[in-house]
């Protein structure tokens, strides 16, 4: 075997191996995507053409033409004007400036308003000044302007809410009182998606993106679920994405089902009948990276899960490719290198609609 392929780790530091050692591990992440996700494993045709994407000598890759998807995304203008810290560039700017940089320089697709602090119980307090930039800036804008936020359960629990905090109450042997705090809080947090969502809908808001959708485990998703439902029955046109957090949402409270189906476990091809339930347009699938295993090993595990969650699909499956998930490395500013490889596996391998 000759070590000479410049390859990364999940956690984005670099190093050289060999074509086999990359076979090898794309062969042990697809298995154990398939072990844990109970899906198909990829087929012997789809190892041989990620190793070709993996080992290609480039710096970075392309997907070939015609195999074009669209690009959506989670609050990206605030990387223009963010330091480095947080991934982004520093520039002195607003978000209109960012925003028409992004559509008229970079060509996104589609584009979203945030706040910095990007949570829905943090845009509440702002809505009155969140509508007036929002009209502001879509006056001036001409491809979709969404807004977005995370559901982040994780902010009405105690100490930053009103609500206990699991947590702290399993930790006593309160699991009653854990998972009685956890459905007050679920419920809180989705008349805060009602009200939130439903006003900014109103000023002309031409969808909303529900980002990290079950970082809080399955109540989070639980209330994000009752929220987007009735959002829906307010809007039947508007645009929906719901994107998750993990690749399954974490049992905290472990009894919660959503018309009969149990939410704690769930993987990517479940998650997203649910998503099709309340009525999202559109679903971002997410696979963690494991920092202790290469790149090869990450994609082959990503595009295992995704690919079986776009055959699932009925409506369009916009993979999380961003730090630390959807085989891209766990690091502020991804490489792009891995980055490219990651992109290009998923699409043309896992078929997604987007990204």
């Amino acid at each position: 075997m000759v070590d000479n392929i410049l390859s990364r780790m999940g956690d984005s530091s670099r190093y050289y191996t060999s074509k086999e050692q990359i076979i090898a591990d794309i062969e042990a992440g697809t298995a154990d995507a398939a072990d844990a996700a109970e899906v198909p494993a990829m087929t012997a045709d789809e190892i041989e053409a990620l190793t070709e994407i993996m080992c290609d000598p480039h710096r970075t890759v392309g997907i070939l033409p015609g195999n074009e998807v669209v690009f959506t995304e989670d609050a990206c203008i605030q990387e223009m004007y963010t330091d480095n810290g947080n991934c982004g560039n520093g520039v002195d700017m607003g978000r209109l400036e960012a925003s028409l940089i992004y559509e008229r320089s970079m060509v996104m697709d589609s584009l979203e308003l945030a706040t910095t602090d990007y949570s829905i119980k943090a845009v509440k307090p702002l809505l009155a000044n969140e509508i007036q930039a929002l009209e502001e800036i879509n006056m001036l804008m001409t491809i979709p302007y969404f807004y977005g936020s995370m559901t982040n359960l994780g902010l009405y629990y105690a100490p930053d809410g009103p609500h206990g905090n699991p947590a702290d109450l399993m930790r006593e042997f309160k699991i009653d009182e854990a998972r009685e705090a956890a459905e007050n809080a679920a419920k809180q947090m989705a008349d805060d998606i009602v009200y939130v969502s439903t006003a900014l809908m109103k000023h002309g808001a031409e969808g909303y993106n529900f980002d990290t959708i079950g970082s809080a485990g399955d109540a989070d998703l639980y209330g994000s679920l009752i929220g987007i439902a009735e959002l829906r029955k307010q809007y039947p046109d508007v645009y929906i994405n719901m994107g998750m957090s993990s690749e399954n949402v974490l049992g905290i409270h472990g009894e919660l089902e959503y018309n009969g189906k149990p939410l704690a476990g769930i993987y990517p091809n479940q998650q997203v009948e649910l998503a099709e339930m309340v009525g999202a347009n559109s679903f971002g699938a997410v696979v963690n990276t494991n920092t202790s295993k290469s790149s090869a090993w990450n994609i082959a595990r990503a595009v295992t899960i995704v690919k079986d969650c776009v055959k699932h699909a009925h409506i369009p499956v916009h993979v999380n490719q961003g730090m630390g998930v959807g085989g891209v490395p766990m690091c502020e500013c991804p490489p792009i290198d891995i980055l490219s490889r990651a992109n290009k596996a998923l699409v043309e391998l896992a078929h997604v609609d987007g990204i």
